[in-house]
């Protein structure tokens, strides 16, 4: 079963705190997803949210101690070196001989010293060597005698697993056993995820664009071969290459932002994402309909469209402050307007924050005359007989 990116959020915290013994330290934690989705974005995220209480060294959520390093290796190009060290030239006095020792990695004697997030990346693609090395390191938390620091939590990542096109993938399983040291999730981010990441990291075209178009998103299956596919990371190095060169503007058909495109996204993509461009200044806004009242303009809207507009209202922060009566009263003839899908997942974002929008809205009397707590109660009241049919 896969989880999103939101799930995954809210169960590493009992992962990484759970305390079973005396000596009981965080449990390793293992990703597996498709390519560009970004797992490694998200270790970072958690590394920023995780604290160290030095007197009980125990983990804390939160901002204890302004969040942890993160120690990254790849490990599909580690060796047996990159894990045990290198020979040391003096030896060491073993019952009056002499015997070699090994001076451990940089990143060992950190994660052995001090409370860091351990991350392991493409451990799929690591040699056999190294995955037998990770196993110790997973299952005893120590190497070659070099214990890790208690506070120190390990996340590994992967590409193989459950999802669709994982065939794709040129990995290695990993055996049962190997398997067994890790919690395994299957993570699958939604549309909404990388939304939500992108608010204010992407250029506002491309956030329209996949907010009205989530299908252009990723390629999910199987990949053919030599063939280019957008992801979700390839959609950000896009992105940042049109931010850069200010090459998107809406209402135009920029030929270079189309090649550009096309080599991060695949022809597909960048025909879609073209027309949008060239469509763009004719797109209904928030704006137009809740502060211009302009609902006419949703009329020939497919329930998609819909669903994009308010996930933009909710983006735009609308439904955060007070809204003022003029708004009120062109949200309430927009809501009637609209399929009852559309309509429950709008009133779930206006409830969904802190202010008296549901109880002005549930008095307001629109246009047409009608009310729209008597509205709302005709749909609940459908919905829970169609349920019951």
């Amino acid at each position: 079963m896969s989880i999103s990116f939101s799930g995954f959020l809210s169960c590493v915290p009992y992962v990484l705190t759970a305390r079973s013994g005396e000596n009981a330290t965080p449990y390793p934690i293992l990703m597996r997803g498709r390519h560009g989705i970004g797992k490694s974005s998200l270790v970072y995220q958690i590394a920023q949210n995780l604290g160290w209480n030095p007197k009980s060294e125990e983990i804390v959520c939160g901002d204890y101690a302004g969040g942890y390093d993160v120690v990254e290796r790849r490990a599909s190009q580690m060796t047996e070196g990159d894990l045990l060290g290198l020979p040391s030239r003096d030896p060491v006095m073993v019952n009056g001989k002499a015997a070699s020792s090994f001076n451990p990695p940089a990143w060992l004697v950190k994660a052995c010293t001090e409370p860091v997030v351990l991350f392991f990346d493409e451990v799929d693609r690591a040699v056999l060597e190294v995955r037998q090395g990770l196993f110790e390191l997973c299952d005893s938390r120590k190497i070659a005698g070099h214990q890790l620091h208690p506070g120190t939590v390990i996340f590994a990542a992967m590409n193989g697993g459950v999802h669709k096109g994982a065939s794709s993938y040129q990995v290695a399983d990993l055996d049962p056993a190997e398997q067994d040291r890790y919690t395994v999730y299957d993570v699958d981010p939604t549309a909404e995820d990388w939304l939500t990441w992108a608010s204010d990291k992407v250029h506002p075209i491309v956030w329209a664009f996949i907010n009205a178009n989530h299908k252009h998103l990723e390629h999910i299956g199987d990949y053919e071969p030599g063939k280019t596919y957008p992801s979700r990371r390839s959609w950000e190095r896009f992105s940042n290459v049109a931010s850069s060169g200010d090459i998107l503007k809406g209402g135009e058909s920029n030929p270079v932002a189309y090649n550009i495109a096309a080599s991060f996204l695949g022809m597909e993509a960048a025909v879609a994402f073209q027309d949008f461009v060239k469509n763009f200044e004719d797109q209904v806004s928030p704006e137009d309909v809740l502060d211009n009242g302009k609902i006419e303009r949703t009329s020939g809207f497919t329930l998609t469209q819909h669903c994009a507009l308010i996930e933009q209202m909710e983006q735009d922060e609308y439904f955060q402050s007070d809204l003022s009566a003029d708004q009120l009263q062109n949200l309430a003839d927009y809501m009637v307007s609209i399929t009852s899908e559309a309509c429950m997942k709008l009133w779930a974002l206006i409830a969904g924050h802190d202010t008296s929008n549901p109880q002005n809205l549930h008095g307001t009397t629109t246009s047409n005359g009608q009310v729209i707590a008597e509205f709302m109660a005709e749909l609940l009241t459908a919905q829970f007989d169609s349920s019951k049919s």
